[in-house]
């Protein structure tokens, strides 16, 4: 079983910068694939990054490629997604997700684990 906590959070305006954490726990967190999701109102989740256990590949929704940084912690148990020149378009709940499995995916289906969410609201 893990936990996941989301982190980092907030009301920010356009162009700024946020780093949103995702500590999980549990030993075995570094055998997990991650991915952090999005839903904003009236929208579907969607995946925006993902980062496989060892960290060596990482995924980026075309949306946010070049501003979006996902990274890994696994001594720390935490993944974090860096989230650069921040626009209106990426108000949302941001969740992280833990599947187990060491390679990373695209779909909610194939997790396993969630977090409660955190928002992150962009006014412009």
């Amino acid at each position: 079983q893990v936990q996941l906590v989301e982190s980092g959070g907030g009301l920010v305006q356009a162009g700024d910068s946020l780093r949103l954490s995702c500590a999980a726990s549990g030993r075995t967190f570094g055998t997990y694939a991650v991915g952090w999701f999005r839903q904003a109102p009236g929208k579907d989740r969607e995946c925006v990054s993902a980062i496989r256990c060892s960290g060596s590949i990482t995924y980026y929704a075309y949306f946010v490629k070049g501003r979006f940084t996902i990274s890994r912690d696994n001594a720390k148990n935490t993944v974090y997604l860096q989230i650069n020149s921040l626009k209106a378009e990426d108000t949302a709940v941001y969740y992280c997700a833990a599947r187990k499995d060491y390679d990373l995916a695209f779909n909610s289906s194939d997790y396993d684990y969630w977090g409660q969410g955190t928002q992150v609201t962009v006014s412009s």
